[in-house]
C-alpha cells in the first residue's frame, strides 16, 4: 500500500472513530478495512497518536469488547472534510428526481440531508458552492420515468459537463470579493457522432446548451457551431458520441434559453409543436393514474362517474403513444381528435 493510500486509510479511520455511538472496535476495523488483528491494532495506535482524544468506551454489552471513540468535543474531525460543487448538485438533482416521481416523503428526507452537509461548510465555501451548484443544475434535465437502465459513458459525460462547466484560469477564489457571481465559460467541443439510420460516424463542432435524462434515450442538447441562429439548437443522444474533444474556443448560452422550459415542451424529450392533450381514464384505472405526473402542466379533474381525466400541452406524439400503450384500453384519447388517425401515419413511418 502506498504512502497517501496509508494516510487516506487512517483519516477514514479517525472519521469512523468521530461518528456517534457505541464505538469501533478492534473486530470493527479488521472487518472494514479487510487486514488481520495485528494491523488493525497499529492502524488504531497511528490514529490515536494524531488525534490524542481517543477513549476507552463504557462496555454496556456482555461481550467484553473493547471499544473506543474520538471525543467530538475535543476535536473537529469534520473540518477536514470538503464538498464540491458536484456533490452539492446531486442532491439538487435527486431530489428534482424524486418530485417529478411523486415520491415528495423521499424527496424532503434528502433535503434535509443536503442541509445537515450545508451546515458542516463554513459560511464563505457555502455560499460559493451552493451557487455553482445551482448553475451546474441549469446543465441538467430530468425527464426520467422507471422503465430500463440507460447505460451512459462515464467519460463521454464527464467531458460533456467539464466543457460546460469551467470557470476560467483562477487560482483563487479569496482574491475576488464576489467569486460566485462569475459565470461559467462554456467551451465548444468536436464530437464524433455515430448516425443510427447510416451507421456512418461524422465529425461536428457543437457549443452545448445542456443534457436531457430521458426514458428511451439520453440527449445533450447543443447548437451547430455554424448555426445561423441562438436557438436552433438539436438533440444528440448521449450514446451516439464516441469521442468528445474539448476546444479552446468559448461561447455563451443566451440569457433566453432555460432547459426546465424547454423539457415542459415536450411529452418526453423528442422535440415538436407542443399541442393540446385530454386523456380519459377508467373507472378501473383511475385510482391508479390519480397517482401519475404525466407532465409539469397537468390538470386532473374526478368526473362524477368515476373516470379521470387529464389534460396538458406538449409535443411528442411518439413517445406518448408509447406510454399510452401501458395503459391498454383503459385510457382513451379525447384531444387531439384525429389522434388515432396521426398516430397511424406516424407508426407506418417508422
Amino acid at each position: 500500500m502506498k504512502n497517501y493510500d496509508k494516510a487516506c486509510t487512517l483519516l477514514n479511520l479517525a472519521l469512523l472513530l468521530q461518528e456517534p455511538g457505541e464505538g469501533v472496535s478492534l473486530d470493527d476495523i479488521q472487518e472494514e478495512y479487510k487486514v488481520s488483528r495485528r494491523t488493525a491494532e497499529r492502524m488504531l495506535n497511528s490514529v490515536r497518536e494524531m488525534f490524542t482524544h481517543i477513549e476507552l468506551m463504557d462496555n454496556e454489552r456482555d461481550d467484553r469488547i473493547k471499544r473506543w471513540r474520538i471525543r467530538q468535543r475535543s476535536v473537529k474531525t469534520n473540518s477536514l472534510i470538503s464538498f464540491t460543487s458536484e456533490e452539492l448538485a446531486v442532491f439538487k438533482t435527486a431530489i428534482s428526481a424524486l418530485k417529478r416521481q411523486n415520491k415528495s416523503d423521499s424527496a424532503n428526507i434528502l433535503r434535509n440531508v443536503e442541509a445537515k452537509v450545508k451546515h458542516l461548510i463554513n459560511e464563505r465555501d457555502r455560499h460559493f458552492i451552493s451557487s455553482t451548484a445551482q448553475e451546474m443544475m441549469k446543465l441538467e434535465g430530468w425527464a426520467l420515468r422507471p422503465g430500463p437502465e440507460i447505460v451512459i459513458d462515464e467519460e463521454i459525460l464527464s467531458k460533456l459537463m467539464e466543457a460546460m462547466q469551467d470557470r476560467g484560469p483562477i487560482l483563487s477564489r479569496d482574491a475576488i470579493p464576489d467569486f460566485e457571481a462569475i459565470p461559467f465559460i462554456h467551451h465548444q467541443i468536436e464530437v464524433e457522432y455515430l448516425s443510427r439510420s447510416t451507421g456512418r460516424v461524422s465529425r461536428s463542432k457543437l457549443m452545448p446548451y445542456g443534457i436531457l435524462y430521458g426514458e428511451r434515450d439520453h440527449y445533450l442538447l447543443a447548437r451547430r457551431s455554424d448555426a445561423p441562429s441562438e436557438e436552433d439548437v438539436h438533440l444528440y443522444i448521449l450514446n451516439n458520441i464516441k469521442n468528445v474533444e474539448i476546444l479552446p474556443d468559448t461561447y455563451k448560452i443566451p440569457k433566453s434559453f432555460n432547459l426546465e422550459e424547454f423539457a415542459k415542451r415536450s411529452f418526453g424529450v423528442y422535440q415538436e409543436e407542443p399541442f393540446e392533450v385530454e386523456w380519459l381514464f377508467d373507472k378501473k384505472k383511475a385510482p391508479e393514474a390519480k397517482n401519475y405526473i404525466f407532465h409539469p402542466t397537468q390538470e386532473m379533474t374526478e368526473n362524477p362517474d368515476g373516470t379521470l381525466t387529464v389534460k396538458f400541452k406538449a409535443g411528442g406524439m411518439l413517445e406518448m403513444d408509447w406510454h399510452l400503450y401501458t395503459w391498454g384500453n383503459h385510457v382513451k384519447v379525447i384531444k387531439p381528435e384525429d389522434w388515432y388517425e396521426k398516430i397511424a401515419e406516424k407508426r407506418k413511418s417508422l
